[in-house]
């Protein structure tokens, strides 16, 4: 009989899976090409691409164009600088091209709906969903935010990100602790580890879990069946963080996604 905690985490995941195979989501990149000084042609986007002080710049040739929020541009065109981990998407036909700023860098990054990984797809495999793995844990907020450095799957990057605190907890009587960093919505948050699966069952280099605000005493909830993983257990092009030390689990988190299929 299908409970309805599995009936929900079923709704959930099945959203999760849409995005996760959006036309122009992740798993329709057709490559991660790092800008210089030099302009470089790329056989999946149009133009030749460089970067600089003034941002990243393109040079279309003859009768090629791109589409942007501004409209349509021909020619060599210069974008505005962008921040660390900030992006901006042009199109070209049926391909988004993401020009984003990752650990330092300027990268581009096509994305095609006819991309090979996308069309391989069958979905992600994860434990059956169970509420012992839902565990109340407790926030415990730095009095100032940490910038903390992680390293990411790509070789020779880095990511600065702020943690506001450290959330503790319990499983099967062993204290734990995770650092936080901040989530996508005002007072939310999210934290990367690894734990005693990773490598066996789940993907070894990360997963990823959204927490809500905490409470007004501090309490939180971490729902493990809600572990996802990150774009690098899909693809190569991806620029994925890797945990803080301190986030390296030595308990078994049986539950969430597991390794791609």
């Amino acid at each position: 009989m299908t409970t309805s905690f599995q009936r929900q985490w079923d709704q959930w995941h099945t959203e999760h899976e849409k995005r996760r195979a959006d036309p122009h989501g992740f798993l329709a990149i057709t490559g991660l090409h790092w800008l210089t000084g030099t302009p470089q042609s790329f056989a999946d986007a149009p133009g030749a691409w460089s970067t600089g002080p003034s941002g990243v710049t393109v040079a279309l040739g003859a009768g090629e164009s791109l589409v942007t929020d501004a409209g349509t541009i021909t020619g060599t065109h210069t974008f505005e600088p962008l921040a660390e981990r900030a992006d901006r998407v042009v199109e070209h036909g049926d391909i988004r091209i993401e020009i984003a700023r990752r650990g330092g860098f300027d990268v581009v990054r096509p994305r095609n709906p006819a991309s090979p990984v996308l069309a391989a797809y069958t979905g992600t495999p994860a434990y059956p969903a169970d509420e012992n793995w839902v565990v109340t844990g407790r926030y415990l907020p730095f009095s100032e935010p940490e910038p903390i450095t992680v390293g990411s799957v790509a070789e020779g990057i880095e990511h600065v990100y702020e943690s506001p605190g450290r959330i503790a907890f319990e499983i099967g009587g062993e204290p734990l602790t995770l650092t936080a960093f901040n989530g996508t919505t005002p007072g939310s948050l999210f934290v990367l580890f690894t734990d005693a699966t990773s490598g066996l069952t789940t993907y070894p280099a990360n997963r990823s879990l959204s927490v809500a605000a905490p409470a007004a005493d501090g309490t939180v909830t971490l729902d493990f069946n809600r572990a996802t993983n990150l774009p690098c257990a899909y693809t190569e092009f991806a620029t994925c963080p890797l945990p803080p030390a301190g986030n390296r689990l030595t308990v078994a988190i049986e539950a969430g996604e597991r390794l791609p299929a």
